[in-house]
């Protein structure tokens, strides 16, 4: 039976209850290793700069915000244009012209999105204006003549059900995307 810590030269006893034979000094020092990995989830002292949550992950290192991964602290630098980020969107409508659903392409989503009628965003997909032409003419067959609006139909929101799959919010994932895209400019 071993009755000292398994690490090479040390000779203090074991901790107790240790699942593996270390002293006490050792299981402490994994421990903290662990933990400086791992991260624990905590309030942001302010907003993330870049996409507004208030809940980050704290690591020895630093902390970064729990949803686009921006470090705390740091500042996007403002001498910078913005990253082109292009997505597809999806926005739903129901009115007396029906429940419709309109496949659209942008830079700058939250000025499209403002200047046009609906109820719903329903998904963003990254993408430009050529998978917005492959969407369009993917449901083709429910499109409304001479616009970007479609039918609601169970093809078109299955699509729609796909591309949104695990994102309970559109704008958080477009936080992340944004996040990814400085964090790659360097």
């Amino acid at each position: 039976m071993v009755d000292s810590c398994c690490v090479p030269g040390c000779v203090d006893p074991l901790a107790s209850g240790a699942p593996v034979p270390l002293c006490e000094g050792h299981v402490v020092l994994v421990h903290d290793f662990a933990e400086d990995r791992r991260g624990v989830e905590d309030t942001l002292p302010g907003p993330c700069l870049v996409c507004g949550c208030r809940i980050g992950v704290r690591f020895a290192s630093g902390t970064v915000c729990a949803v686009c991964e921006w470090p705390w602290g740091d500042v996007p630098d403002s001498d910078l244009a913005p990253p082109r980020l292009d997505v597809v969107y999806y926005l739903r409508q129901r009115d007396d012209l029906g429940d419709r659903v309109k496949i659209g392409t942008t830079t700058n989503p939250r000025q499209r999105l403002a200047r046009i009628p609906h109820q719903d965003l329903l998904a963003f997909e990254r993408g430009d204006r050529v998978l917005e032409r492959r969407r369009h003419a993917q449901f083709a067959a429910s499109r409304y003549p001479g616009t970007e609006w479609f039918r609601a139909t169970p093809e078109l929101l299955g699509h729609v059900r796909i591309v949104a799959a695990g994102v309970s919010d559109p704008w958080s994932l477009h936080a992340r995307w944004l996040s990814e895209a400085l964090a790659l400019r360097g």
